[in-house]
This record gives C-alpha cells, sequence and structure tokens, in this order.
C-alpha cells in the first residue's frame, strides 16, 4: 500500500489539503475521487478542496493548459467534489505559507504563485505573519437574479479570476440553511458561481456568508470576500480606493479595491496538520 504525505491549513477557517507533489510523480492527473475522498469530513481528512503543491514546469507536462507564468510553483487547486477551480483567496495564503514554513522559497521575498487565473504575489512579513494577495483585477459583469427557497434577489456579478453573485440582504439569516446551491440561471453561470450574501454593518465594514460551488457553505472564502467589497462600494457609490473589513463565520479579512482596479486580499492562514495517507486507506 503506497502512501503519500499531506498537509492541513487553513485561512478563517476555510481549510484546504495540501498535497506535496512537486514534481509530479506522486499523483499524476489527481483525479475527482481522490480528492473528493480527501475532503469528506466522515471519511477523509476533511476539507473545503486541495491544493496540490507542484512545480510549474511539472504540472504543464500533466496539463499543457494551464497559463503561462514564471512562477516556479503552481497551486493546482480543486473544490471538495473534485472539480477544477481557477482560484482561491484563501487558499493561495495557506499555499505560501507552508512554501515559507519549508523552505521552498527565499523568506525575505514576496512569492509568486501560478494559478488558472494568473500568476498571484503574495507579500508577509515572515513565515508566521499575516499575508496580503494582489488577486488582480476585478471584472464587473452586471447583474443576476439568485433564490433560496420561495425568495429571490438582484445580484451584482464579478469575477475574481472565479465567478460570484453578490446578494445584499438585511440580515444574514435570510440566506436560509445554505444546505443546497441557491438558484441560479444556468445559462449565466454554465460552470457554476460562488454566492455571496452580505450584510452591510457600517462604512467600511460588512459581513459575509457564502456557498461555493463544489464545496457547500464554508467559513469563508477569499474570492468572495474581494467581490463583496467591491460590490459594497459599487452599490453605495463609494469612490476608489476603497478598504472594506469583511467578517466572514471563520475570521475577518480585509480587502482594498484600487484605483487601477486591482483588489488586495489581506488575512491570517496556518497549516494546522501533517501526516501520511493513502488512496486505499480513505477507501
Amino acid at each position: 500500500m503506497e502512501t503519500f504525505s499531506w498537509w492541513k491549513g487553513h485561512g478563517t477557517e476555510n481549510d484546504f489539503v495540501l498535497l506535496p507533489d512537486h514534481d509530479g510523480a506522486v499523483h499524476g492527473e489527481l483525479g475527482a475521487d481522490l480528492v473528493a475522498a480527501l475532503c469528506h469530513r466522515r471519511r477523509g481528512i476533511g476539507a473545503d478542496g486541495v491544493l496540490r503543491v507542484i512545480r510549474t514546469e511539472a504540472l504543464r507536462r500533466i496539463d499543457p493548459e494551464i497559463p503561462e507564468t514564471d512562477a516556479e510553483w503552481f497551486m493546482d487547486y480543486r473544490n471538495a467534489d473534485g472539480s477544477l477551480s481557477e482560484m482561491c483567496g484563501n487558499g493561495v495564503r495557506v499555499f505560501a505559507l507552508h512554501l515559507l514554513q519549508e523552505g521552498l522559497v527565499p523568506g525575505d521575498e514576496p512569492v509568486r504563485i501560478g494559478t488558472r487565473s494568473g500568476t498571484k504575489t503574495v507579500t508577509h512579513g515572515g513565515p508566521d505573519a499575516t499575508l496580503s494577495v494582489d488577486m488582480g483585477v476585478v471584472e464587473r459583469l452586471g447583474h443576476a437574479e439568485v433564490g433560496v427557497g420561495d425568495r429571490r434577489w438582484k445580484a451584482r456579478r464579478l469575477s475574481m479570476g472565479n465567478p460570484h453573485a453578490v446578494v445584499f440582504v438585511d440580515d444574514l439569516a435570510e440566506a436560509g440553511p445554505l444546505l443546497e446551491p441557491p438558484f441560479v440561471d444556468v445559462r449565466e453561470f454554465p460552470e457554476g458561481v460562488n454566492v455571496e450574501f452580505v450584510q452591510q454593518l457600517r462604512p467600511g465594514h460588512i459581513a459575509m456568508r457564502v456557498h461555493e460551488r463544489g464545496s457547500g457553505e464554508t467559513r469563508s472564502c477569499g474570492t468572495g470576500a474581494c467581490a463583496a467589497a467591491v460590490a459594497t462600494a459599487e452599490e453605495l457609490g463609494v469612490p476608489l480606493p476603497v478598504h472594506q473589513q469583511v467578517d466572514v463565520p471563520g475570521g475577518v479579512l480585509h480587502v482594498r479595491w484600487h484605483e487601477d482596479g486591482r483588489v488586495d486580499l489581506a488575512g491570517p492562514a496556518q497549516i494546522v496538520a501533517r501526516g501520511e495517507t493513502s488512496a486505499a486507506m480513505l477507501g
């Protein structure tokens, strides 16, 4: 029975299994069944997603379609159901922390990481400090309809390299238990969408719940926090630059939307465990 190493980490309780596979020799194409088994909260390690830690040149041999990047390391990210995702704002901070703690990147420089939504740069004050990510330029794509049960809301559509629909509510409880994906028009979101429910608390301060495609409701979503902060500024007509504190069930994130359209995401990251397992042990 061949075993393989894993780490587990989280950013504001959005948790991930990290799979060190530096040269792509351990997991190859990384099947969806293995990812789903690792993420299962009863039979597996339990997580919202999997981050494969792999060198870009190694992943390109497996997947020639990944975007061009000059970053040595690539965050090969999968949702809890095994589906591919372009980007994860909490995950990229955890990924960078792992690289720093394991000495895989210089500890005194920003960390550049390849993702399916482009190269992300993570700045830090050391391997145990808050990390900040340049998330790139937000795309504002108009509006869509979102529903839960009999309720319907007009949502703002945005992309942070992955799709989001942001709904404003008076109370986060209006979203209900979020055990099922909210209603959306599949013609507008053929690859699924992350839905954020946002409550405005005071100027520069919002609270958020999120249902992530492929994972369900999570304790936090970094790209979702960025989308929520931008949508709030648009809704209120706040001029740039904008700083929003975003309270999520798992903690606090800070988002800055700059005059050139770029968005920065800052928050904590932590590695909490490591071990070995095998596909056979996961059943």
